[in-house]
């Protein structure tokens, strides 16, 4: 009808404030007559008093219900034995407690300025450190922590008591990762499992099972899985020709419950926290989910056993870095990682970086290159990455400090700039040759060294061109 309106909706949800449980903030709220009444804020904090169990009563109170001290005494201003209740000057507590996020939803402020006893934080502190400027976390807390993050901070700030109106400059949700799940399938209405390869036109229960118990080409430990699932030690397994039962997979979210987690501790045991660690950065961008997948782990442990060899040679493995001067092609190839790497750190793309890394060791290796002046600060550059291994490069490199004291690498666009140019040189329009040469000629001097190279001369048979076209920079065109 011509008359609606725009209208901000910031789609709060239903705030249940109170929990039936012990850890949270404890309400300064005691009871008289049944009606909630306010402990004055000067005689806060009021905090959580010891109890046996952290559990419900027996008649399902929250666990504060099983507090001997948890009454206010209204002329001492102090929390007292349950004993002394008269319900004149002694009364209950609340038993309820605050919800994770009644703290989480402005605790950044605090971290400012702790130790203030008359306010959430000083203004000269808030003012200086103002909001967060990086937020990491799950999309799962979109519509609890951070929504009303955002609620209390707009709420602050209309209140004058903090100096921004949002909690955080920047939001990532990063991805999850996934795992291969394991089913075994159990034949409905009887207490038999049948192998992978025969379920076909069968009516079958998928049930989890530990990956532990699964092998890499999906067969099962039937005997461990009896233990693991008692309830299934007496069933029936129908096996495949050779004896053989399988499992299906898919991929899931990794969590306990599905039984796909893998434990970082056996990676680390098996390859080193170095390669868990670069693994999970090169899976894929930080804010996708991605699969994981074990084999995939022996691909970066090559990568770190070949900087490894970088600074070592021979069967012994000597150190082999040197005060040689670095060419121009490996200061390139240090610079050009340099910057790459930086700017794949403000963009959060971890995984890009370590293929620039996995490029700049097959380069440098290719190059030959021994030259601590490239050396040393390709090992500050990859600690973020792989900070054991870079330690270790960092000491036999003569240093006494932690790597991570050292100054990064500064980028120089110098080591860029191209000085020669591979010319494709061409007649009547047909490529015939490259012809490497300063990019510092002019037209005529490009011109000049052409047509005395010895391939122009067999090209050309004798003939004389009717022009050469020269494009400084990209091309040379005989014509005729």
């Amino acid at each position: 009808i011509g008359a609606g309106e725009g209208k901000i909706n910031y789609r709060l949800r239903d705030a249940v404030f109170s929990r039936q449980r012990y850890w949270g903030e404890p309400f300064p709220v005691y009871y008289k007559n049944g009606l909630p009444q306010m402990i004055d804020k000067k005689h806060l904090p009021l905090t959580l008093p010891e109890v046996e169990k952290y559990l419900p009563t027996e008649s399902g109170e929250p666990p504060l219900g099983r507090a001997n001290e948890w009454a206010w005494d209204t002329q001492q201003n102090a929390v007292v034995e349950n004993g002394k209740i008269d319900h004149e000057t002694v009364f209950p507590l609340e038993l309820n407690t605050m919800p994770g996020w009644a703290g989480s939803s402005w605790y950044m402020f605090r971290y400012m300025d702790p130790q203030n006893e008359e306010s959430l934080a000083g203004d000269e502190a808030m003012r200086y450190w103002e909001n967060v400027d990086l937020y990491i976390g799950g999309s799962e807390h979109a519509t609890g922590h951070l929504l009303y993050s955002r609620f209390w901070v707009k709420f602050l700030n209309d209140r004058g008591i903090v100096p921004v109106e949002e909690p955080f400059k920047k939001l990532i949700n990063q991805g999850m990762i996934l795992g291969e799940s394991a089913f075994v399938h159990r034949k409905e209405g009887e207490n038999t499992l049948i192998t992978a390869t025969e379920i076909d036109g069968v009516k079958t229960q998928p049930i989890h099972v530990d990956v532990s118990l699964v092998n890499t080409s999906n067969e099962l430990d039937i005997e461990g899985f009896k233990v693991w699932r008692p309830e299934f030690k007496d069933a029936s397994f129908v096996t495949d020709s050779e004896g053989v039962f399988k499992v299906t997979r898919e991929v899931e979210k990794m969590s306990k419950s599905k039984y796909n987690v893998v434990n970082p501790d056996d990676i680390c045991d098996q390859y080193g926290a170095d390669t868990l660690r670069m693994y999970e950065m090169f899976l894929g961008p930080l804010e996708q989910a991605k699969p994981w997948s074990t084999s995939g782990l022996s691909g970066v442990h090559s990568f770190l056993k070949k900087l490894w060899r970088l600074y070592h040679s021979g069967a012994d493995e000597s150190f082999k870095v040197s005060a040689e001067a670095p060419s121009k092609t490996s200061l390139k190839i240090l610079h050009k990682t340099i910057k790459k790497v930086a700017d794949d750190i403000e963009n959060f793309s971890f995984n890009t970086s370590v293929s620039t890394f996995m490029i700049a060791v097959n380069e440098l290796t290719a190059e030959k290159c021994s030259s601590r002046d490239i050396l040393e600060p390709l090992a500050i550059l990859i600690a973020p990455y792989a900070p054991h291994i870079a330690e270790e490069l960092w000491s036999k490199l003569g240093n006494s400090d932690s790597i991570t004291t050292a100054p990064y690498p500064v980028f120089d666009a110098v080591h860029l700039k191209e000085s020669t140019k591979e010319y494709p040189i061409s007649f009547n329009g047909k490529m015939r040759f490259m012809l490497e040469l300063s990019l510092d000629l002019s037209k005529a001097e490009i011109e000049t060294a052409v047509m005395a190279h010895e391939k122009t001369q067999y090209y050309l048979d004798g003939r004389t061109p009717k022009k050469v076209i020269v494009v400084p920079g990209k091309i040379v065109n005989i014509v005729g």
